[in-house]
């Protein structure tokens, strides 16, 4: 259990920013005051870590003990004492028998090990096993064995004190070592989601990301908000019942780092054969696996995994699916969470062309879309960085036994019902999808609001959300690329509140910057392309437009190109002259419209583009998308006729290069487009208008 010392103040905070590298900042000055005796500068934490055998979260164990104050003289009094127990405590390489020896001399000796056990059936007896000394058949009370089952499956860190009956030894196969007492490695306190709690509400938001972050050793400022995020989507796993997730991408990121090194509560089954009796349950003697012992269990090198039984992957696909397992008669209940994570050999983009982003999963796994529908959230592992010196904090974080017990018991909450009546999901996701989306959203939640008393902006509700679909449809998207049918609409989309206006959200990896996806882009937004004229040629640009209560269009572009000045002018115009036509009872000259152009070619000038604005400027008002993968081309005049386009070829076959599927083209085009090439001509669905509102009710979603 980690001990709050009673004599860390907070005033020691600004003592220890000043005495020692490193500066600390407001966060640090923050979690000192909120969390006293529960931080540990991490930094402490890597003086140790690689000299000794033990995962990190071992040595914030002890860190925590001793070291959980913001006072140097206390920290540097603690550090003394951890040197010394991890240099008495943990046994090297080559030095067993030393070990062996000091428990023969003294009766006694403390060790920090894996304790794992197992039934002598000959005997009928326990035996217990110290990995690092090497001894497989360690007496062990059978109570000791009944209060820590967890030594049954794989085993745990704990404090131990082994012991010498040299009696016992003198016995024909007689076990002289036995163990006397262990203390397992983590927080037995229960009150700890009180304190956390508590502490949170003197955090704003991004401070407590940045606090979290830090508490699993890595440093945010150095990060990009997007692998901020995936720092983050990695935790949801613990916090949240029977999570299944994937997390593929390059070596060194520190996939496992979470699942080895920080919480006690997570199993790391490295590659290699998986036994059916360890994961789930030992028909033979009726013992529960992992699943059933630990809140994750995360497999390590997932391409090279494989069961020992053929129907292994059948028992983990209905596990993943139901939280239960059935061996012989019995229905077995378990809320551990299954994470998988693995290498990629190539690129993403690489990847997709070659596959699928869930390729390098073991062929039992990587083509079966029924168990890709088990899979919550597919973590982006490839927008984290490799883990480097920089990477790593220097700051306060919470103690990792404080920390795992907290996510622990935030397992027994949910936040599903933050949703309801805020959140509604579009028709695009099916049943198993808004299960994923709502588990990932209450983990996410969970994890930035640990009180469920807490209000929830509408901010944090929405970042949820949008990282929700996104890691859902990622699933999804890898289901349709193996080409079923059934997967095939992958568009994902929220609304916030009733009448909150449609978004979609896209999985970036499949999103080229300046290529046309085919997701509708928000109101507002529309993707055009300009005939160009004698000085220049087509080009493909995106038009933006916001709008909010006033009177007027304002170009945010500066300076003006003179063209597409003259292209807002005429979509402006037209919009004011046919309001009802297109908008309805919506009264234009009551809102002020902010638009901006981005060109993605040579072309800059915006030229011809009075329909494109009209177009943009209409979604914005009516507060709907227009249809994805969409691109429109169409001048206008004053008078709301139609200029002719008269390279309509080249529009097309531009619109096929930047990966539009329909362009929205002026009926006076259906007599060129008769040149253009058959291959061509199969990519591409042409749709003609004959006049504004024909054009606006076909660039309209459905």
């Amino acid at each position: 259990m980690s001990t709050p010392p009673t004599n860390g103040t907070v005033a020691g905070a600004e003592t220890s920013a000043s005495a020692s590298n490193p500066v600390l900042d407001a966060v640090d000055a923050t979690a000192a005051r909120a969390f006293e005796g529960y931080v540990v500068r991490k930094d402490l934490v890597r003086r140790f870590k690689g000299q000794y055998p033990v995962p990190t979260y071992v040595i914030e164990f002890l860190l925590g003990r001793y070291c959980a104050s913001t006072d140097p003289a206390d920290i540097a009094e603690g550090l003394a004492i951890v040197e010394r127990q991890l240099g008495n405590r943990t046994v090297r390489a080559g030095e067993e028998e030393l070990f062996k020896h000091k428990a023969r001399d003294a009766g006694t000796v403390k060790i920090l090990d894996i304790i794992a056990a197992r039934l002598d059936a000959k005997s009928d007896t326990y035996v217990a096993e110290l990995p690092s000394l090497r001894l497989k058949d360690v007496r062990i009370d059978d109570q000791l064995v009944k209060d820590n089952d967890r030594m049954l499956t794989g085993g745990f860190y704990a404090e131990v004190e082994l012991e010498y009956d040299a009696a016992i030894a003198q016995e024909n196969g007689g076990r002289p070592f036995g163990v006397r007492s262990l203390r397992e490695i983590q927080l037995s306190t229960r009150d700890v989601l009180e304190t956390l709690s508590e502490g949170r509400k003197t955090f704003d938001v991004e401070q407590w990301k940045t606090f979290l972050i830090r508490s699993i050793g890595i440093e945010p400022s150095a990060l990009s908000e997007r692998a901020r995020d995936v720092m983050l989507l990695r935790m949801v796993p613990f916090v949240e019942r029977n999570f299944n997730a994937v997390e593929l991408g390059p070596r060194g990121t520190g996939k496992s780092h979470l699942f080895q090194q920080v919480s006690p509560y997570a199993h790391l089954v490295s590659g290699g054969k998986a036994t059916v009796a360890r994961m789930f349950v030992n028909n033979a003697n009726g013992q529960r696996g992992l699943v059933c012992q630990y809140d994750v269990v995360c497999f390590d090198e997932i391409s090279g995994v494989s069961f020992d039984q053929k129907d292994g992957v059948n028992i983990m696909k209905g596990y993943m699916e139901s939280g239960e397992f059935s061996r012989g008669k019995e229905s077995i209940r378990a809320d551990g969470g299954i994470v998988m994570v693995g290498n990629f050999d190539v690129d993403v983009s690489h990847q997709q062309r070659i596959g699928h982003l869930l390729g390098p999963l073991p062929p039992e796994m990587r083509n079966d879309t029924a168990f890709m529908d088990r899979i919550h959230a597919y973590v982006p592992g490839w927008d984290a960085p490799k883990l480097s010196r920089a990477l790593f904090t220097d700051h306060f974080g919470l103690v990792s036994d404080f920390l795992s017990e907290c996510w622990s018991q935030l397992r027994n909450q949910s936040r599903v019902s933050t949703m309801h009546g805020r959140v509604q999901l579009g028709g695009a996701l099916s049943g198993r999808d808004t299960t994923a989306v709502q588990k990932t959203v209450s983990g996410l939640l969970k994890l930035l609001h640990p009180d469920p008393e807490d209000t929830v902006p509408d901010e944090s509700l929405e970042w949820a959300v949008r990282l929700a679909l996104e890691s859902r449809r990622r699933v999804k998207e890898q289901q349709k690329r193996i080409g079923s049918a059934e997967f095939r609409n992958t568009q994902f989309s929220y609304h916030m509140g009733n009448d909150g206006v449609e978004r979609f959200v896209v999985t970036p990896e499949l999103q080229s910057q300046d290529g046309i996806g085919g997701d509708p882009l928000d109101p507002g937004q529309v993707w055009a392309i300009s005939p160009g004229g004698q000085d220049e040629g087509t080009g493909l640009y995106r038009l933006e437009v916001t709008e909010q209560p006033g009177s007027g269009v304002k170009i945010l572009n500066q300076p003006v190109p003179a063209p597409f000045r003259e292209s807002a002018k005429m979509g402006e115009q037209n919009l004011y002259a046919r309001a009802k036509e297109l908008v309805g009872d919506r009264d234009p000259r009551a809102h002020e419209f902010s638009l901006q152009l981005r060109a993605f070619d040579a072309a800059k000038s915006g030229a011809g583009l009075g329909v494109p604005v009209l177009m943009a400027l209409s979604s914005a008002l009516l507060g709907k998308s227009l249809r994805g993968g969409l691109v429109v081309v169409g001048a206008l005049n004053l008078g709301g006729s139609i200029d002719p386009v008269y390279n309509a070829v080249a529009v097309a076959e531009l619109a096929i290069e930047k990966g539009a599927t329909t362009l929205l083209a002026p009926v006076s085009c259906r007599r060129q487009m008769v040149d253009l090439s058959d291959d061509m001509a199969a990519k591409i669905d042409i749709r003609y208008y004959t006049d504004a509102r024909d054009a606006l009710l076909k660039a309209l979603a459905d």
